[in-house]
This record gives structure tokens, C-alpha cells and sequence, in this order.
């Protein structure tokens, strides 16, 4: 297979997926451009924001992208090229994308509540708090898996001590971004320039800040800058959306649709061969095709996450119901290309049909760099480039998640408000956002520093789970509305069968080594705690969406 013809084919099987299907879904369940979206309804500064759709788009796109859309497919690609194209285009349209948008469209047809409170109002009240402290735990394997790569882009000195600059420079461009997008939030909220003006002052800064950090670089190991990233993400997670997460991921949006486009063309003039099987076996070292590649893929093809953030800060931004459309169901579209692009990075980069040594990033980084130094620009500089998107994918991942896992936990103990304001007593100290966002990260923190690569399976079937629960959540509520929701049910179940699998062959490997000598009550046993606890509530939300499902209650139009 060539790498070309591969990209062409996914990238005209995606655009008639949202030309026909997106649109088709839109209609189906209704789209009304006058009512009053919640952003305008509640408006408050801080979390109900109206916002341009380009700038909730690049907020929602990056955010949703992380590491998962280029570190799944290279690692799924054990399987060979064909199980892993397919599950990104069939589970990118069929699954992610209709998970993404029915997610922001009950959100933004209940007030622009989060998940949780759409399974409270159509499920029930104790369906919600399982729900909410299954999302705080993904949020935490989040944190962890996301926070490790960040600081792994960050590190100046590799294993044996000596200067990466591609990753200092990384290190010094990701800081002044966090300047710049500060002082393009109060430029927006002040001036609230149109499209084209905005996005003329944000390449800008995004050019400048690239400048500075390549004839500045900053070396500092990555332990030190693992500190730095939870320092960050707990500001983050607390600031008014408008301060830092928008234009953050508004400046981050451009350098990522650059990345992308890069990618692009010089897959199109590399036309490089994939030299990996077309499929290589359903066992490949002790690992099944099922559910492993499923889990593994993750968010190239469906995550749970992205409806985390769309009901969760991207439908408090949106100023119209019609960009509800783009926003999700398209950027959705977007990432499975991305994971598309990764997929023939990998490929490209195998010799014999053996997979490339490195991780993910790294392969990702060397073949795209390799592609457009054909075109005849600088390796150094486009590696340092590719390396500081993939970095920033992973950071504004990490803004999003750790506001989501610090709302989440404050729901937990507020009776009523994410805000606390009717807590009292412990509840009231546990359900302030200080105190809430502390909490999340701590425990992400210990789990950090055992490397994204032992978290990264664990995550993945937690995301998976999540995406069933929010399909649920959502089919419950299409039909508790009078909408038709049957396209729901089929991604539902079948991503049900495989996460439940997936964590029961976790637990049984992790309990299996329980009491032997190589067993890790650090790495093995919080796995295995978390993969437990992660079932359980799993399976009882899962319960009781499904029965309400079967049940014949009173429709409630909104």
C-alpha cells in the first residue's frame, strides 16, 4: 500500500461522512439557529463564554486531540495497517463522531450541563454520582498519561545526558505560549476583533513564540519539568476560561491545522510505501485483536473524553446551535485523519515490515520531518516543529481534562452547583476548586511518574468505557426528547463488550502477579485498583442507562 493513496481514500471517505451522515444526524434531531444557546442564557465570564465558532472549534479540536490520535495507531499498528485504517474510519464516523456530537447537543439542549447532569435529570440521581467519580478517576489516568508525555517533549537531556535541542526549544516556545495566549485572552475579551483579525494576531504570536524558542532554548531535565506541568494545569484549571484555555487553544489550533497540513503535503510528495503487513495475526506477542486494538486506537476512532469536553466547557462557548455541527462532528472527522496520518508515519518509517524503535512522538516527529525535507526544508527545524505540535496536542488535553476532573469532583459534593455554593461542612472544603483541583492532581501526579507507557493501556480502556456511558447518557436522552437515538446503540453495546474485557483481561493480569516477586504495589497494584473500580462502576452505570432504555416513561420535549 502506498501512503498516498491511503491518506486520499480516508480523507474523501471522512469528508462524505460529514457532507452526508453529520448532516443527516442534524436534521434528524433538530438544529433551531434562534433559540438562545446557554452561552448567551448564562452568561457569566468565566465558563459561559458566546464565542466565535473558530475559536470554539480550535478549543474543541485541540483539546480533544492530545497524544491518543498519533500515539494509538502507531502502537496499534502490531496489528498491521489494515485492522487499524478501518477501525479509525468506521469507528471515527460511526462511533466518535455521533458520540461527539449527540454529547454537545444535550448538553446544549440542558443548559449546557455536563454529562452528569444529563444522566441525573434522564437516569437518576445516584446513575450521576457513579458517573461523576468514574469521570474524576479518567480524568486522573488523563492527567497522568498526558502530563509524562508533555514533560517527555519538554526534556532537555536524553537517557545517556546529552542536549536534545529540538525538545529545549519545545520547552521555551510552550512557556512563552502560555504569555501569549494570556495577553490575546484580554485582547479578545476587550476588543473582541472579527475572524480575520484575530487569527492575524494569533499567527503572530504563534510565529514569534516559535522564533523565540528556537534561538533560545531551555535545557532542564524532565523530572523538573513534570514539576512545571502540574503547576501549570492547576492554574489553568481554575482560570476563567476566556483567560487562558480559549486563546490558548486558539493560538495551539493553528499551529496543529499547520502540523496537519504539513503532514499533508509532504505525504503527497513522498508518496512513501507503508513496509508494514497488511495485517500480521489476531495474537501478536500475548496481545488479542480484540479488544486490544480497540483500546489501543483509542481516541483516533471514538474517546470518551470528547464528550467530557463538549459538555463540558465547548457548549457553554457555543453562540449558535448551527456550529454545533462542525465543532464536534467535524473536528471529530479531523483527529481520525490526523490518526490516519500516523498510522502512514509508522509505516513509512518500518523496515522489513518491522515496526520503527522510539516512541510514538518521536516516530511521528522523524517520518514527518523526513516527508518535507524532500520539499527541501531544514530537518532540524520542522522535527522542532512537528515535536511542539504533538507537545501542545498533549498540554491543551491536559488544560480541558484537569478543569474536567476538577468539576466532576466538585459535583460529587455540591448538592446542586459545580461552584460548592450550597455545600457545607467537609462537602463544602471538598467541593471548593482549589481544593478539588489539588486532590486530582495529586493523585495524577503519583501515577505520572511511572511513564504514560504503563498507564496508556489502562487508559485506554477507561476512555473506551466512557465513550459507552456517554452513548448511553445520550440514547436515553434522544429518547426520553421524542428524538431518534437508534444510531446510538450499536457503537453503545459493542463498546461495552470491549472495554469490559479489555479491564477484565487488566485485572486478571495484574491480580495474577499479586503475590509474585515482580509484582509493584506502585505501578501493578494502583493499576489494579483503578482497573477494578473502573469496572464496577462501569458496569452499575451501564445498568441502569440500559434499563431506562427498556422503560415506557412520559416523553419530556427540550
Amino acid at each position: 500500500m502506498n501512503g498516498l493513496v491511503m491518506l486520499i481514500i480516508s480523507a474523501v471517505v471522512l469528508l462524505l461522512a460529514y457532507v452526508f451522515y453529520g448532516r443527516w444526524l442534524a436534521r434528524k434531531w433538530g438544529i433551531d439557529p434562534q433559540k438562545k444557546t446557554p452561552a448567551h442564557e448564562f452568561q457569566d465570564g468565566v465558563d459561559y463564554v458566546p464565542t466565535p465558532p473558530s475559536i470554539v472549534f480550535g478549543h474543541e479540536f485541540a483539546s480533544i486531540a492530545g497524544a491518543g490520535p498519533i500515539n494509538g495507531p502507531i502502537i496499534a499498528a502490531m496489528f498491521g495497517w489494515v485492522p487499524v485504517l478501518l477501525w479509525i474510519l468506521i469507528g471515527g464516523i460511526f462511533f466518535g463522531a455521533v458520540q461527539d456530537f449527540s454529547a454537545i447537543y444535550a448538553s446544549v439542549k440542558n443548559k449546557g450541563k455536563t454529562i452528569g447532569y444529563i444522566i441525573e435529570t434522564y437516569i437518576g440521581k445516584t446513575g450521576k454520582r457513579l458517573f461523576l467519580l468514574f469521570v474524576w478517576l479518567f480524568s486522573i489516568l488523563v492527567v497522568a498519561a498526558f502530563a509524562d508525555i508533555v514533560a517527555g517533549t519538554f526534556g532537555g537531556f536524553n537517557a545517556e545526558g546529552a542536549p536534545v535541542a529540538a525538545n529545549a526549544s519545545v520547552a521555551t516556545t510552550s512557556i512563552l505560549f502560555i504569555f501569549a495566549a494570556v495577553g490575546l485572552g484580554f485582547i479578545l475579551k476587550k476588543h473582541r476583533p472579527n475572524g480575520l483579525i484575530s487569527g492575524i494576531i494569533a499567527v503572530a504570536l504563534l510565529v514569534l513564540c516559535i522564533a523565540l524558542g528556537i534561538t533560545f532554548p531551555v535545557f532542564v531535565q524532565k523530572s523538573l519539568w513534570l514539576y512545571f506541568v502540574f503547576i501549570y494545569i492547576f492554574i489553568a484549571s481554575v482560570t476563567p476560561v476566556w483567560a487562558l484555555l480559549q486563546p490558548r487553544d486558539y493560538l495551539n489550533s493553528f499551529l496543529l491545522i499547520a502540523m496537519i497540513a504539513g503532514a499533508f503535503i509532504g505525504i503527497v510528495f513522498s508518496a512513501p510505501a507503508i513496509s508494514i503487513p497488511a495485517f500480521t495475526g489476531f495474537n501478536v506477542n500475548g496481545n488479542y485483536l480484540f479488544p486490544v486494538l480497540f483500546v489501543t486506537v483509542a481516541c483516533g476512532a471514538v474517546s470518551g473524553f470528547h464528550s467530557l469536553v463538549a459538555s463540558g466547557t465547548a457548549s457553554k462557548q457555543i453562540d449558535n446551535e448551527k456550529h454545533m455541527l462542525p465543532i464536534s462532528f467535524g473536528a471529530m472527522l479531523v483527529e481520525s485523519f490526523l490518526a490516519v496520518i500516523a498510522l502512514i508515519t509508522v509505516g513509512a518509517l518500518a523496515v522489513g515490515g518491522k515496526l520503527p524503535a522510539g516512541t510514538p512522538p518521536v516516530i511521528f516527529a522523524s517520518a514527518i520531518s523526513g516527508f518535507l525535507l524532500k520539499l527541501g526544508l531544514p530537518e532540524n527545524v520542522t522535527y522542532t516543529l512537528i515535536t511542539l505540535a504533538v507537545s501542545a496536542f498533549a498540554l491543551t488535553s491536559l488544560d480541558s481534562v484537569s478543569r474536567v476532573g476538577r468539576l466532576a469532583f466538585q459535583e460529587l459534593f455540591s448538592e446542586d452547583r459545580a461552584d460548592g455554593s450550597q455545600a457545607s461542612g467537609v462537602s463544602a472544603i471538598l467541593a471548593n476548586k482549589y481544593v478539588a483541583t489539588l486532590l486530582t492532581l495529586f493523585v495524577g501526579y503519583l501515577l505520572a511518574i511511572l511513564g504514560y507507557q504503563n498507564i496508556w493501556p489502562l487508559f485506554g480502556s477507561a476512555n473506551q468505557l466512557l465513550a459507552a456511558l456517554a452513548l448511553i447518557a445520550c440514547a436515553v436522552f434522544l429518547k426520553k426528547t421524542k428524538r431518534q437515538g437508534s444510531m446510538l446503540y450499536v457503537p453503545m453495546f459493542i463498546m461495552l463488550a470491549v472495554t469490559f474485557t479489555a479491564l477484565i483481561f487488566t485485572i486478571r493480569d495484574k491480580g495474577g502477579k499479586l503475590f509474585n516477586s515482580t509484582f509493584s504495589v506502585a505501578a501493578d497494584g494502583l493499576q489494579l485498583v483503578f482497573a477494578i473500580l473502573l469496572l464496577a462502576l462501569g458496569i452499575m452505570v451501564a445498568v441502569s442507562g440500559v434499563s431506562k432504555l427498556g422503560e415506557k416513561a412520559k416523553p419530556v420535549r427540550r
